[in-house]
């Protein structure tokens, strides 16, 4: 600065990371960002969980893959790899869906609390049972309590994956640097 011109402020304008820091974020808008992803998530589910996704319209698709990949595989053959497949999406849906629940139980907080964790399991487990009642109503599915108990050891199984990596991670910070 200039004696010539004493209106120009000394200090420069705030970078970005300045701006946020100072600038407190709207608790709704916190909470929006949590819990998006696990609504969009209950949202596919739904979706998976129609007639277009039932066992009658998923088979075309698998087969054509599989008869291409092993052109002389028997019926029954195939009727085992694609029950196996339509259970493992069953499996992976809840699996990402307690992560995705236990994501926005934080809400941008930091550790592992089992509170949080249970309260994912417990809306993974209900929103499972809600899921095969909607089941009902669609002509092509069935509703299946082996199916909603399958969602929920998914979801136990996602807690206990979590519970580890949050274990392991909280023993690699406590560790002193060298």
């Amino acid at each position: 600065m200039t004696t010539q011109e004493p209106w120009r402020n000394p200090r420069p304008s705030p970078n970005w990371s300045e701006l946020r820091a100072k600038t407190p974020t709207p608790r709704w808008l916190a909470l929006f960002w949590a819990w998006w992803p696990a609504i969009a998530w209950a949202g596919f589910i739904f979706v998976m969980s129609t007639d277009a996704f039932s066992s009658q319209h998923t088979a075309p698709f698998f087969g054509t893959i599989l008869r291409w990949m092993r052109p002389g595989i028997a019926p029954d053959q195939f009727e085992f790899i694609h029950h196996l497949i339509r259970k493992c999406a069953h499996f992976t849906e809840y699996f990402v869906f307690f992560v995705l629940l236990y994501r926005a139980m934080r809400a941008g907080r930091s550790g592992w609390r089992w509170t949080w964790a249970f309260t994912a399991w417990l809306i993974a487990a209900v929103y499972s049972a809600s899921d095969e009642f909607h089941q009902m109503f669609v002509s092509s599915r069935g509703a299946s309590v082996y199916d909603s108990l399958l969602d929920s050891t998914a979801a136990f199984v996602a807690l206990v994956v979590l519970w580890l990596w949050f274990r392991r991670r909280s023993k690699t910070d406590d560790r002193p640097a060298a």
